[in-house]
């Protein structure tokens, strides 16, 4: 009877490890509550690796010697797996590529609202050389404090938002900041007046007017509550659907990893045929949510991607400003046209 216990016990721990590890296979990365536990692979390893030397310890006693032999293999290829993972897809670098002539860099930070001051934005932007700024979470009040400043620091920008309501809360603005350097920009009709955008919270779709510019999409996907799944795929097959043609960023609070991503690329895209920067740059399994965790237990939920027209050289993710007053860490990707 024991034998068989542990048998069994085993192969469930197996068939859980499996879903936490790969839950594309399963098709199981949106449902809810295994969508909140594969957003911390750093941790994910880090229980594994607990699970191992508890299963250790046991292996000590002999009647259950084999069943916690079983359990720490279990546990040792999960470790493995998912860290391998974790390393594929970067652990942090942190310096960008010199600019050249053609290149573009992004940066997308949520500013959790007044949480973050403009005088630290507008330095942050200034001194990253940003020429796009998408700031979900921030209202364009905020946003044109943030251009008037960068435009003191030598940096001028335009500033344009979205918003859902009128009530002044953050969380239903997002504002984009673009350098006229690009050209004209304009925000969509349809993402201004929200018959096509995001549920909940609002992206930004900004179209250039003149000039060659990219159309720069500021995303900001609902957060994937229990009440919100539904909300949550339909905004990330929403971002995935702006992906579709050429000459398209995308950069913001997506509230999702590359995983949640699974299965809506195209083309070999992450999402629609956008390929996300800091997975191409070694920074892709760098926490950018919560600032209270360490950047490689905390989950990259903000991201920068671009259609094949650009090719990500650099990207840094700063903690630097974990202290700043938001809960995320800035991102920033430098682009060059490809070809």
């Amino acid at each position: 009877m024991r034998r068989l216990l542990g048998i069994l016990l085993t192969v469930l721990c197996a068939i859980g490890a499996a879903v936490v590890t790969w839950p594309e296979f399963f098709r199981l990365e949106r449902a809810y509550p295994l969508a909140q536990v594969i957003s911390f692979r750093g941790l994910i390893v880090a229980g594994f690796g607990a699970l191992l030397l508890v299963a250790l310890l046991f292996a000590a006693i002999r009647p259950i010697r084999r069943i916690a032999l079983s359990l720490a293999a279990v546990a040792l290829i999960a470790v493995v797996v998912n860290a391998a993972v974790v390393g594929t897809r970067g652990t942090g670098t942190g310096t960008l590529p010199e600019k050249t002539e053609s290149s573009i860099r992004v940066m997308t930070w949520n500013t959790a609202g007044d949480a973050t001051s403009p005088a630290t934005i507008a330095q942050t932007a200034v001194a990253m050389g940003a020429d796009i700024v998408t700031l979900p979470e921030t209202t364009i009040e905020t946003g044109g404090q943030v251009a008037v400043a960068m435009r003191d620091l030598g940096q001028p920008m335009w500033a344009h938002h979205t918003e859902y309501g009128s009530d002044g809360w953050a969380a239903d603005s997002t504002t984009i900041l673009i350098s006229p350097a690009l050209g004209s920009y304009a925000v969509t009709a349809a993402s201004q007046d929200g018959s096509s955008n995001t549920s909940t919270v609002p992206s930004a779709v900004a179209m250039p007017i003149d000039g060659n510019g990219p159309i720069v999409v500021a995303a900001h996907a609902v957060a994937p509550r229990e009440g919100f799944m539904a909300d949550w795929r339909h905004d990330l097959q929403w971002l995935a659907d702006q992906c579709a043609g050429e000459n398209i960023i995308l950069a913001g609070d997506f509230n999702a990893t590359i995983d949640h991503m699974s299965r809506l690329g195209t083309d070999g895209g992450t999402l629609g045929r956008c390929r996300d920067a800091a997975v191409l740059t070694g920074n892709g399994a760098v926490g950018t949510w919560p600032t209270s965790y360490p950047s490689l237990a905390g989950a990259p939920i903000d991201h920068v991607l671009a259609t094949p027209d650009w090719t990500p050289t650099g990207s840094v993710v700063l903690g630097s400003l974990d202290a700043a007053g938001g809960d995320h860490r800035p991102l920033i990707v430098q682009l060059e046209r490809t070809g």
